[in-house]
């Protein structure tokens, strides 16, 4: 009987190792799905995605991680749409080469995005070139010709979580360059934007209806807002941005629809603003809305020479249709300003222009100094001013201009 059992050990021990083994390789298993592997084509002329999106099929059905793997070279792709959700949550889309768009007049003209990654979790966006290739597109609106499309987005996520999008540079977008809608746990970081500063509505990056989003360490050059914050904002996180040129950090337009979700926790620091048309800014259509912002703070801030350095707008209407004679509904609290330095470009520094049916309230100023650089041709030395309207808020230390408030 002894002897039985030791001669069941020595076969069983070696099984249970191999057992072991496999189980191990199997969950450190990680697959490379090389998307020239697919049939792309690196030639500048051939449309590869249906071989990009075989690679992603490939990962995204994998019950283990995997990655996308884009080598370094031009690929032409078209719009394109990676879905999911998939069999597992660690998905790495590599970019070490270019990803080219067609122009504009080879695309559907209805179409809203070019690389979109819908209902995924847990995709990491890591490098790469993303040309939207939006010049053609910036002439044909620049010239009012009739029948110019809005453009796609270059990059969106939409209702995902856990995403990461790293040292990604996005150029010539023909609309946003980068969008979050929808979405939950995103860190934006290391991007690089860049876009000519008379590129219409190229938004660097646009934040809507997404909770605990970070961006951090980027740079962003383009023809509209760096960043724009949408309605539903919530938990948001900016830190160490340069912009410009550009229309500066935008919470809005809001109160575009009577019913609005709120925009409420965002914090925005460490951020040069460069000769933008504005710096802080939050802006609301001039009409009824339920929406809101409050808990927003701004701090460590450096303006150089921005038309509006600090600017809260309730009365936008950009076009008069729509909103002419009526009043903001959407109720602006605890907004605070702190530790803001530079140099203005227009007299008028500061202007809170809010609404008389929901002014702003709780706004603080706080170490503010910002002083109104004129051209050099102009020999008066003029101060720079403040403006107040329907706003309420205190003024903490040294405030230059002098608040209104």
């Amino acid at each position: 009987m002894v002897r039985l059992r030791k001669t069941a050990n020595y076969i069983l021990l070696p099984l249970f190792f191999i057992i072991v083994t496999v189980v191990a390789l199997t969950v450190n298993a990680h697959y490379i799905n090389n998307v020239e592997h697919f049939g792309a084509k690196a030639d500048g002329k051939t449309d590869s995605s249906s071989a990009f999106l075989k690679a992603w099929a490939a990962s995204c059905s994998s019950m283990v991680p995997s990655t996308v793997y884009v080598p370094r070279k031009k690929y032409t792709i078209g719009e394109t749409v990676f879905e999911g959700p998939c069999n597992n949550s660690a998905i790495t889309f590599q970019i070490d080469g270019v990803l080219i768009a067609p122009d504009y007049k080879q695309m559907n003209f209805s179409a809203q995005n070019w690389l979109l990654f819908d209902q995924v979790d847990g995709v990491s966006v890591i490098g790469g070139f993303l040309d939207g290739r939006g010049t053609s597109l910036y002439a044909c609106k620049a010239s009012n010709q009739q029948g110019c499309p809005e453009g796609p987005t270059t990059l969106a996520f939409y209702t995902s979580n856990n995403i990461l999008v790293q040292n990604v540079i996005s150029m010539n977008a023909k609309l946003f360059h980068i969008v979050v809608h929808s979405c939950k746990n995103v860190l934006l970081q290391g991007i690089k934007i860049r876009a000519p500063d008379e590129s219409l509505n190229t938004d660097g990056i646009h934040i809507q209806n997404s909770f605990n989003v970070k961006v951090l360490n980027a740079g962003i050059k383009t023809g509209d807002d760096c960043i724009s914050i949408g309605p539903g904002t919530q938990n948001l996180w900016i830190q160490r941005v340069a912009c410009g040129p550009g229309h500066g950090i935008s919470i809005g337009s809001l109160a575009h629809d009577l019913e609005e979700e709120g925009v409420q926790n965002v914090t925005v620091k460490t951020v040069v603003f460069t000769e933008t048309q504005n710096g802080l800014r939050i802006k609301s259509w001039g009409r009824p809305s339920k929406g809101f912002v409050k808990g927003v703070v701004f701090k460590h801030i450096t303006m150089n020479n921005v038309y509006n350095p600090i600017f809260i707008d309730q009365n936008y209407c950009p076009i008069k249709e729509g909103c002419p004679d009526q009043h903001s509904g959407i109720q602006i609290s605890q907004v605070t300003f702190v530790d803001i330095q530079g140099t203005s470009a227009t007299q008028v520094a500061m202007k809170f222009d809010c609404s008389e049916t929901s002014p702003c309230k709780d706004i603080k100023l706080q170490n503010i100094k910002l002083t109104y650089q004129q051209e050099k041709q102009q020999q008066l030395q003029e101060p720079a001013e403040s403006f107040c309207k329907n706003v309420l808020g205190v003024a903490l230390g040294p405030v230059l201009p002098p608040s209104c408030l």
